[in-house]
């Protein structure tokens, strides 16, 4: 369905990108990958939500510390991109971000959203507190968001995790809900990290389609 395409950061950093385009668009999407690249499952999400008629860009982040990294989802995976996740800076990921942004406004695009995954949860999260022009952000089990939580977001937020997250502790969802009472919270009982991804062991399917329908409605309401 969708197509590899190039985006070039504002620091000319060129990075590769999938692109899935819908047939008549409300706005735009960004979909953000977990650690494990843009492989197959952010595909298939970027895909989804272009059938939702949102255009959808999923920039390649890792392209800065590694390029083509695509892997699955067992330890050995997990051992092997945990090192080029750890060489990212936060402010370049954002230019990286920012690209994808600017590709999709260059398609007429007005509203765009983002969404991401694991990593891509906490990339979400500073893309609403540090980049202009995003209508909306849907934050799934994000571990840095706390980190950040002091920080404002310029847009709605809508943030998904599951109370069997080992990397998001109950401390850390009361740091994010007490700093921002306005965001709408969701915690799901029974579901780990990465509940969301059906390759993954941990897929929790009945909260994965609770997250989706009410990630949908959100992003309905604020682009369209």
């Amino acid at each position: 369905m969708g197509k590899t395409i190039e985006l070039t950061a504002s620091d000319g950093h060129k990075l590769s990108a999938y692109q899935a385009d819908a047939a008549s668009p409300k706005g735009g999407m960004i979909v953000i990958q977990e650690i494990f690249g843009v492989n197959k499952h952010v595909r298939e999400v970027a895909d989804l939500y272009a059938a939702q008629g949102y255009t959808s860009i999923a920039p390649a982040l890792f392209d800065r510390a590694e390029r083509n990294v695509e892997t699955g989802y067992t330890p050995a995976d997990q051992d092997r991109v945990k090192p080029i996740r750890a060489a990212l800076k936060w402010d370049q990921v954002l230019l990286d971000v920012t690209a994808a942004r600017d590709a999709l406004k260059k398609l007429g695009l007005q509203k765009i959203g983002i969404v991401g995954y694991c990593f891509g949860g906490s990339v979400a999260w500073l893309t609403a507190t540090r980049v202009d022009g995003i209508a909306a952000a849907a934050c799934y089990y994000g571990g840095n968001i706390a980190d950040f939580a002091s920080e404002k977001p310029k847009c709605p937020v809508i943030i998904h995790v599951g109370d069997q997250d080992k990397s998001i502790t109950a401390d850390k969802v009361e740091t994010v809900k007490k700093a921002h009472p306005e965001i709408p919270y969701y915690v799901y009982p029974g579901a780990g990290h990465g509940f969301n991804c059906d390759h993954r062991g941990s897929f929790h399917k009945e909260s994965a389609d609770l997250a989706r329908s009410r990630t949908f409605e959100f992003f309905k309401k604020h682009i369209g």
